[in-house]
């Protein structure tokens, strides 16, 4: 083993080292959240999951935007299967140790070329979309300085592996037709062979020393690319699918009760009970069950994992009707302040301990009532998600702590609530009165 294999372990065992300790972050970030069972029907979650994380149904629903996806998609996770080749020929200095598969290898280096150049063209394409393009849901209020600059880093990062990929073939395809040391005739070339004329010029050991900065700057790039997702709204890349596996599966209008308000909503509603029978509850000296959410660590994981699964892409925002309207909601600007906030309890109990209290909260600080409330709960939001993300939980449980907590609630709902809680209705009759409508039929 040489200089520069012992270089390479190095780096590949701090990268991935590194990579491991911020993963353990934001699983313990995540795991601040409230507890909820999403362990039911396996049978279905495993449908889901294949069907929309890993055949990407909701992405092609809009056909451009999804099929350079799919392309960037495929071709990234296909072609870092050489990665594998890479970390074996860079820890025992082989070169590719896996030309002995003969004309399926030449099949596979084809393929991955193809690919690449699949990947450079769709980042391009978003670049330039992005950037130069109409769209309103990249000129939003929240996609501005990192949220902006994270996309662009992302593609940029992306076109430059791609050609380091391309580059270093190209001059690996010149060095086997030199008979080189060390480079074996292995692969195919469809790509590559095409901008070998850029290095036709270079003598053997320029070619060779091209050909190793291209190899370091590529594996060097993708673990340095690892460590990056867990900081980028990319880190979807890798907590798509389970957050797919996990999404809800009952009815997305279907709101989640809590057992002292159904009981109680019961009892009121039955004309037969007597309300001075019920049971009052045991004096204990826990802390009283909090109505709704008013920050992070009142929501479930669940939220939280949906809020580090948001790839910032928009769909719900474009498919909210409040938005279109104008109105200050933003479901993406929720997922993301849900995720900044977190960040921040979680650098704050790095800090300073898991029971420091900031004086802040995601209710207030970081989303506004207004917010909240131009909401119409239609679920557009939730059925746009291309990774089943759930904006309209987190919004709910916002709103319920404003309602039952703080008696803060639109005027427009005060009357209907004071209805509710004195006549068991909305209406302002009471129970007695309801049918004098039909005593003249």
């Amino acid at each position: 083993m040489g200089i520069d294999n012992i270089i390479f372990l190095v780096v590949l065992i701090a990268a991935s080292g590194a990579f491991a300790f911020q993963v353990s972050k934001i699983r313990r970030n995540i795991l601040l959240g409230r507890d909820v069972d999403r362990s039911d029907r396996k049978g279905e979650r495993w449908a889901m999951m294949t069907r929309v994380a890993l055949g990407q149904s909701k992405m092609v629903t809009r056909p451009l935007a999804g099929i350079m996806h799919v392309l960037i998609y495929v071709g990234f996770v296909i072609i870092n299967i050489e990665v594998l080749e890479i970390i074996i020929d860079g820890v025992f200095g082989t070169h590719r140790i896996f030309a002995f598969l003969g004309g399926f290898y030449d099949f596979l280096i084809g393929s991955f070329e193809i690919l690449a150049f699949l990947v450079l063209f769709a980042c391009v394409v978003f670049l330039i979309r992005r950037n130069a393009g109409a769209i309103k849901r990249f000129k939003a209020r929240e996609l501005t300085s990192w949220p902006k600059n994270d996309a662009n880093i992302i593609l940029i990062v992306e076109v430059l592996l791609m050609f380091a990929f391309l580059s270093m073939n190209a001059t690996d395809y010149l060095l086997q037709q030199r008979g080189a040391d060390h480079y074996v005739v292995a692969g195919a070339y469809p790509v590559s062979s095409l901008i070998t004329p850029l290095f036709d010029g270079m003598s053997t050991e320029g070619l060779i020393m091209y050909e190793r900065g291209a190899w370091w700057f590529h594996i060097i790039g993708i673990l340095l690319f690892l460590n990056y997702l867990p900081i980028s709204k990319h880190f979807h890349i890798i907590l798509a699918f389970p957050n797919v596996f996990y999404a809800k599966l009952t009815a997305e209008g279907k709101f989640s009760n809590m057992d002292r308000v159904t009981d109680e909503v019961k009892l009121m509603m039955d004309p037969t009970a007597d309300p001075y029978a019920a049971p009052a509850p045991a004096e204990t000296d826990a802390v009283p069950e909090k109505f709704g959410a008013k920050d992070v660590q009142d929501l479930h994981w669940k939220n939280l994992m949906d809020a580090y699964s948001c790839t910032e892409c928009g769909r719900c925002t474009s498919e909210c009707p409040a938005n279109q309207t104008g109105k200050l909601l933003s479901p993406r600007k929720i997922m993301m302040d849900t995720r900044d906030r977190l960040e921040e309890v979680g650098r704050n109990i790095d800090k300073h301990g898991k029971d420091h209290d900031d004086g802040k909260s995601l209710l207030g600080d970081y989303i506004l009532e207004e917010e909240l409330w131009a909401c119409t709960t239609c679920n557009a939001c939730v059925d746009a998600c291309p990774v089943n993300i759930n904006p309209l939980e987190i919004i709910v449980d916002l709103r319920r702590y404003l309602v039952m907590e703080e008696s803060k609630s639109p005027s427009e709902l005060n009357g209907m609530f004071t209805n509710v809680e004195n006549n068991g209705a909305p209406w302002a009759f009471p129970q007695a009165d309801r049918l004098k409508w039909a005593e003249e039929l």
